[in-house]
Parts: structure tokens; sequence; C-alpha cells
């Protein structure tokens, strides 16, 4: 592997580091974890959250290599082991944190038990994954979306559930976020409800300022792409609920995304059985403060209240999803994330910003 210069990190003095969803880099079948992570490691981003995609293609890539007869014998799970000690190594070559390894979706509020064990067992393998990838790992439970014929809404399963989760992982950290067409579970309320209902010291809430945003205030169905004008009333208010009832020490992370504003006749919106939110989300997030790309979501004001409101110090994390990203040409890993850099120091002027509006309103 050819190493890469390193430019120097981001002031220490900062509340925040910035991260970078490997998904944010490149699709994984067309861009290898090694060359985002070269990727990452050039333009700033100071640590990743693995999307076990990649990690999963590394490990067919191992595969692959490996003479036929131990191919045959060995298991998907060991040839994963493999590719998370490569990942480790590599990251720590580059100077790079690994914080999370991501999606473990569709757990909670299975209604099929049977299944809910099996994935119990997939988390343990998660488990062993974190412990080689890191000292200070967190897995990331994404609100299921799957069919309400096999997820139940009661509360009381899913806190059950939530609860089962941390209490095998640890002390390995669960985040638990509210995705924005979330069956059951789609807001940051409902989400951090669940959090403290559970009661664990090792299970978290992750806000994402694209589902947060996404789920009060937009919709890419819309000629002018989000809802009623009470929608900016509904967001003040649920970022002042925000900034009042999150407790900043169980937030595990924060990740950062706008989103492009699309002609609502897009053929990728209007896809047979999947949510509008959920279509759009996988074709058209964009790094924070992309406004000539496109984006357009109260941004400012909902990472604003995550960051300075709440009182979070810590990663702040790029999560984007693009059809972009699908893009085969070797160079979009090392462009994705020269967008990130980017896009971060603007997050840093906004805030600064921000910061300065609250203190000349409190002067006057």
């Amino acid at each position: 592997m050819t190493s890469l210069p390193t430019p120097p990190k981001s002031n220490p003095e900062l509340r925040w580091k910035p991260a970078i969803a490997t998904i944010s880099l490149g699709a994984a079948n067309f861009h290898s974890i090694t060359a985002k992570i070269n990727a990452a490691a050039q333009n700033g981003q100071e640590g990743i959250e693995l999307f076990h995609d990649d990690l999963a293609q590394l490990a067919k890539t191992l595969r692959g290599q490996t003479l036929s007869d131990d191919a045959q014998t060995r298991t998907d799970r060991e040839y994963e082991i493999d590719a998370a000690h490569a990942i480790h190594d590599l990251c720590a070559e580059k100077g790079l944190r690994i914080l999370a390894l991501q999606p473990f979706r569709h757990y909670e509020g299975l209604i099929d038990r049977e299944e809910h064990a099996k994935r119990l067992d997939e988390l343990q393998h998660w488990v062993s994954l974190c412990k080689i990838l890191g000292d200070s790992l967190f897995i990331l439970i994404p609100s299921s979306f799957l069919d309400e014929s096999q997820t139940t809404g009661d509360r009381d399963v899913i806190v059950s559930d939530l609860a089962e989760a941390a209490d095998l992982a640890y002390p390995v950290r669960i985040a638990y976020e509210a995705l924005a067409w979330g069956t059951h579970i789609n807001t940051w309320e409902d989400c951090w409800d669940m959090v403290v209902k559970a009661d664990r010291p090792n299970l978290g809430i992750c806000l994402d300022t694209f589902n947060i945003a996404a789920r009060i205030w937009a919709d890419p169905l819309s000629a002018t792409g989000r809802l009623p004008a009470h929608a900016d009333t509904d967001l003040q208010v649920s970022m002042e609920r925000l900034v009042k009832e999150v407790d900043p020490s169980r937030v595990m992370m924060v990740q950062l995304a706008d989103g492009e504003r699309v002609d609502p006749s897009e053929p990728f919106l209007r896809v047979p059985g999947l949510h509008p939110l959920l279509a759009w989300s996988r074709n058209a997030r964009l790094f924070p403060c992309e406004e000539e790309r496109g984006g357009f979501l109260p941004i400012r004001e909902v990472t604003d209240a995550c960051l300075n409101g709440v009182g979070y110090s810590g990663w702040v994390s790029m999560e984007v999803f693009s059809r972009t990203l699908g893009d085969e040409r070797p160079e979009v890993p090392k462009e994705h994330a020269e967008r990130a850099g980017r896009s971060w120091q603007r997050v840093l002027g906004m805030l600064e910003a921000k910061a300065g509006e609250k203190v000349e309103k409190v002067t006057v």
C-alpha cells in the first residue's frame, strides 16, 4: 500500500473532531476501503464510521485471494475477522480512529422471535469485530423500517430489545438512531424516549441532521420540497426540546448531512414500495453547507442545536448517501473526501457565526 501524506490535524482546542462514514466515499463494490481510508486521511478527517459493506467487501476480496481448499473450509465470519484486522492496521498507519461499525439494520421489534435470536447471534459477531477494530467503538442500530407485518410498535418490546442488545454487547457501546422513514420510531424524540427507558450505561443516541430535518420539515414530493409553513415552527419547538431534554453524555455521535432539492417527478423518488424519504436519502444527500449543489434543509439550525445547544463534545461525522457514490471512477473517494473537508470548514464557520448571533442578542 502506498503511503500518502497526511495534512495537519484540526485545532486540538475544538470541542469537535471531524469524521466521515465510509459509505460517503464511494460504493463498496466499486471503491476499496483502502482507497477510502487514504482519501479520508488526506483531507483532514480524523476518524471513520466503518460501514459493514466495506468490511464485507474486503473479506470477499481476501477469500478470493486464498487457495481454493482454504477458501472452502473457512466461513464468511472468519474472513470478516481477517478484514477487521487489516482495516485496523491501515487506519493506525494513517492516523485515523475507527469510531463505529454500522448499520446493524432491522433489529428491534421483530415479531418473529426466531429471527430476533438470529440477529442477536449476528450482533455477537459484530461485537467481536469491534474489539478488533479499536478500543472504543459503538455499533449503530438504525430504527427498523420493515413492514408493519414484520415489526411491532409495542414500545415495551422495542425497549426490551434495545436493552438486550446493550447487555449482550457490553462493554461495546450501542447507539440508536431514528430514521425519518422508520416504521415505528422515526423522530429523535421517540428514539431518545426508547434510550432513556432502556436505561443501559452503554446505550445512547445518534443524532443525524438529515433524518431530523427530513422528518419534521421536508417533503421531496412537493413542489416546494418542504412541508407547509408551520414546519418552521415545528422545527423550532423540536430543537428547543432537544436542547432541553437530551443529555450530551448519552450522545454517541452527531452525523451531518443536507438534502438536495430535486424535481418531485424524479423517478428515484417514486419506486413502488419504497418510502419517498428513504428513496430521497439514498440518492440525494449532500454534505452540509453545499447550497451551491442544491442543499436546502434547515441544517444550520439543526446542527447548531445538536452541537452548541445540547453542549455535545466529540466526534462529528459526515454521513452522505448519494447517487454519485455509484460512479465507478477511481477519483470518487478523493472527490468526496475533498468535499467533506470543505464542508467541515464551512460548518465551523457557521457554528461560530451562530454563537456570535446569540452573544449579540444577549448584549442588545
